[in-house]
């Protein structure tokens, strides 16, 4: 029996088990190292780490980890979640575990276009986050891929980066006659043929449209990679997502269910490097606060 089980070995779920490690907690932490951030080469915005590989940054995590003998591993994927009473029990493959209290940071998978080369180039030369990288993307020639009501606001933060961007809306625009408006007072051009592919040409991306059109430019940003859940596990405890697929939680990541904790991308959707450490921590901390009650 473990006092905490960790579901997810991304900066989240590493930071927590730092703090409960460090408070003599038994912690198992359990990860199948398929995060999303793994496609890029490099993440940003921590502190003394910017610039690390993501895969780097949990070598580094776990071996600092390692010295705490307080903290295990298991490599796998949860498939099952349970509660009786105040037990929480984790299938991973054949193995079953059992704890006090779970957090969940597993994070989000992305649900990308089924467009041809789309899913090779993303994290290399498709991108969706401006803060994490379109410092290294300044001032170069962008193409904003999106639609909708919200295209407008992605098309002012990624001009915070180039002012040199063109819109593909990948079909007939869905957004309004104003957005439209202010988009070509600031001589921002907009196509709206749909996309049939995504090629690499030396350095430059190359976007085929369906009117057999190519746009060559220095990189992508896209609107919306549709990312959904990387487990539903919280379901089977009746913990609801909401509209915007998010796991419902309240201060410090709780739940619904007492002892069942969700941080990170999993409840905020996007948090960051830093974001995701934070949440970590105050969810390590304000859980270990609960068992220390739970034990007085």
């Amino acid at each position: 029996m473990f006092d905490v089980m960790i579901i997810g070995g991304g900066p989240s779920g590493l930071s927590a088990a730092l703090v409960l490690g460090r408070a003599k907690r038994s912690v198992l932490v359990i990860d199948n190292e398929q995060a999303r951030n793994l496609v890029v080469q490099s993440s940003h915005g921590f502190l003394t780490r910017d610039a690390i590989s993501p895969k780097e940054l949990r070598q580094l995590a776990k071996k600092e980890l390692k010295k705490y003998k307080t903290v295990q591993f298991c490599y796998g994927t949860a498939i099952n979640l349970q509660q009786s009473h105040s037990t929480f029990t984790i299938e991973v493959g054949s193995l079953q575990f059992s704890a006090k209290k779970v957090i969940v940071a597993s994070g989000l998978k992305e649900q990308l276009p089924n467009i041809n080369g789309l899913k090779d180039l993303y994290g290399k030369y498709v991108f969706s986050c401006p803060y994490c990288d379109g410092w290294e993307l300044r001032d170069q020639k962008l193409t904003v891929i999106g639609n909708g009501d919200k295209l407008i606001e992605y098309v002012k933060l990624i001009r915070q980066w180039s002012n040199e961007i063109e819109i593909l809306t990948g079909g007939p625009r869905t957004f309004t006659n104003k957005d439209y408006d202010e988009l070509k007072h600031r001589r921002i051009p907009i196509m709206e043929e749909e996309i049939s592919g995504f090629f690499r040409e030396r350095n430059e991306l190359q976007i085929a449209l369906s009117n057999g059109v190519v746009i060559t430019c220095d990189a992508a940003f896209l609107l919306k990679t549709n990312a959904k859940q990387q487990m539903i596990l919280p379901e089977h405890l009746q913990v609801k997502l909401k509209k915007n697929g998010s796991y419902e939680t309240s201060l410090h990541g709780q739940t619904i269910q007492r002892g069942l904790y969700i941080i990170g991308d999993a409840a905020k959707r996007f948090t960051g490097l830093v974001g995701a450490a934070s949440e970590g921590y105050e969810a390590g901390v304000h859980l270990n606060k609960e068992l220390v009650e739970e034990e007085w």
